[in-house]
């Protein structure tokens, strides 16, 4: 019981975390519908699992990224592709969406797949992913002891990521239940907003590797 309620909690507090993902997801459900969202969750959490896959078997190289200038290269090229979608989602227009019966499946389908892939994409591009899984990995590890095998650390994981979908799937009825509220001017400001927030967290990705002091001494210089 012990071993399960550790990987729910961290599953439950890794679901409530405010990134830049959460904000879209939110999004895509008010916009396109429970279905769409869970599309674009899906690829979030296609991404985690191999984000968990690459921290697990390439721990030592992991930890060399994390030590290393190799880690601000990470920052700079993942802050810059948030800083530029932030830009494109602010000035971006977009309508809210009903259900078209007359779209045939094949369009939606592939609707869906952009929603898989750009979920996917978008929790790749954020190199604080896969630190925060080493992070989990590091507690799975105390959590279920050395002794106990690679199956249970895979089995506590595979808890985690449940936990974390299921709590999605609760934000996605929530905030599906807000699409009647939603006005064209509440749902313009709504997607500002995510900008301004992709758009900052690019920044700081980007600030956070710098190297500020030597940079200004160059500048002195």
């Amino acid at each position: 019981m012990d071993f399960f309620l550790k990987a729910c909690s961290i599953g439950f507090l890794l679901s409530i975390m405010m990134g830049p993902v959460f904000f879209i997801l939110i999004e895509t459900s008010i916009r396109r519908g429970f279905r769409a969202a869970v599309a674009f969750d899906l690829g979030v959490l296609l991404s985690d699992t191999i984000y968990i896959l690459l921290a697990k078997v390439f721990i030592a190289e992991v930890t060399l990224i994390d030590t290393t200038e190799n880690k601000a290269l990470f920052g700079f090229i993942g802050g810059g592709l948030f800083v530029v979608y932030g830009v494109y989602n602010f000035f971006k227009k977009y309508q809210i969406s009903e259900n078209n019966p007359t779209d045939s499946s094949e369009t939606e389908k592939k609707d869906y797949l952009r929603l898989f892939l750009k979920g996917f994409l978008l929790n790749f591009a954020n190199p604080l992913v896969i630190f925060y899984w080493f992070s989990v990995i590091t507690l799975a590890d105390q959590s279920v002891g050395a002794q106990s095998g690679e199956f249970k650390m895979f089995i506590f994981l595979g808890v985690v990521l449940l936990t974390f979908f299921l709590f999605d799937l609760l934000k996605i009825i929530g905030a599906k239940q807000l699409k009647p509220l939603m006005t064209p001017y509440l749902f313009r400001q709504m997607n500002r907003l995510i900008g301004i927030v992709f758009f900052f967290f690019g920044l700081f990705l980007i600030l956070q590797n710098l190297n500020l002091p030597e940079l200004l001494t160059q500048i002195r210089i």
